[in-house]
């Protein structure tokens, strides 16, 4: 499917005070009739995707859109069409949303979406709005009993995702410290990131995955499959370019803020960081030298969230 002969979308997640997100019940006669979808509509004749969400949301649901930026770009092929959902956040808006076609409108909590009430192509929205707003990275462990103290530290701060980095390790070693932490986040819920080149025969088993952005750049499709995560290390357009290419679920955009690694000049700062994340259609966590209290100001910038190592385990 190309994008030119896909139906090109503009789609709109708008949450309210208490980041639930709104959705409507399309016509039992249109085009997967029946089901809950994310508000939007077709692009018109030479409209560019936020004038036309813009107008959609206000024709479809009386308000108007003062602030928004680009989250994810979704292909989907059905069996009577191909679709391309151009999926922004709205952040601000004015108005009460209000189905003026005489759909009925809900808020839904994010955690009680499920893609069966939806379009297939809406999953993918569904997935990404189910990351959360922090990332632990793992901090590099000395021995096993180093790395249970880690692994059992950052699991009681309730992060349903963690990166393993254990950079320095052999192959067989680094997998055998991941099985084991792997098992422990398992028990607790949680998802486990491998953190290692995907060339190793760790990944011959799917596993979620991270990339450097070395690797990112030599990567020429995506690692593994839909199921698995997917995401990667970005510290300029160019690379986030390659990530958006291959698919990644999500980014970490670095160094935000100066670190022992970093010195203020090296930096993106908070309107850099802005500035590239709304540059791409997928979700950005904002790395280096960004505290844990600093999930608001990464949101307010058009960031997902934020990630970390000494975030969570200082």
């Amino acid at each position: 499917m190309t994008q030119s002969c896909a139906i090109h979308v503009a789609v709109g997640v708008i949450k309210n005070s208490t980041n639930d997100v709104l959705v409507s019940l399309r016509p039992v006669a249109a085009h997967q009739g029946g089901l809950w979808e994310f508000p939007g509509g077709k692009l018109e004749a030479g409209e560019d995707v936020k004038t036309a969400l813009c107008r959609e949301l206000y024709e479809e649901l009386g308000i108007k859109v003062l602030k928004c930026f680009p989250l994810k770009k979704i292909k989907h092929h059905y069996a009577d069409k191909s679709v391309l959902l151009d999926v922004w956040q709205v952040t601000e808006f004015q108005g009460i949303p209000t189905g003026r076609e005489g759909q009925p409108v809900e808020w839904r909590s994010i955690f009680s979406l499920r893609a069966v009430d939806f379009p297939e192509a809406n999953a993918a929205i569904i997935r990404t709005l189910s990351l959360p707003s922090r990332i632990a990275i793992t901090p590099a462990a000395e021995n096993l009993t180093d790395l249970i103290k880690i692994t059992d530290r950052l699991l009681n701060q309730d992060l349903p995702i963690i990166q393993f980095r254990q950079k320095g390790l052999d192959t067989p070693t680094y997998k055998q410290w991941f099985e084991l932490t792997q098992a422990k986040c398992a028990k607790a819920g949680k998802k486990l990131m491998a953190n290692q080149d995907v060339d190793d025969d760790l990944l011959i088993e799917p596993h979620d995955c991270h990339a450097t952005s070395k690797l990112l750049m030599n990567l020429q499709s995506r690692p593994v499959g839909s199921q698995q995560l997917f995401s990667a290390s970005c510290h300029n357009l160019e690379e986030l370019r390659k990530a958006e290419a291959l698919e990644a679920d999500f980014v970490f955009l670095s160094p935000v803020n100066s670190t022992k690694s970093y010195t203020v000049e090296q930096t993106l700062g908070w309107q850099s960081f802005k500035d590239l994340a709304a540059k791409v259609s997928m979700p950005v966590y904002a790395l280096g030298g960004v505290g844990s209290g600093e999930v608001d100001m990464a949101l307010a910038h058009g960031g997902h969230g934020i990630a970390g190592i000494s975030a969570f385990y200082p």
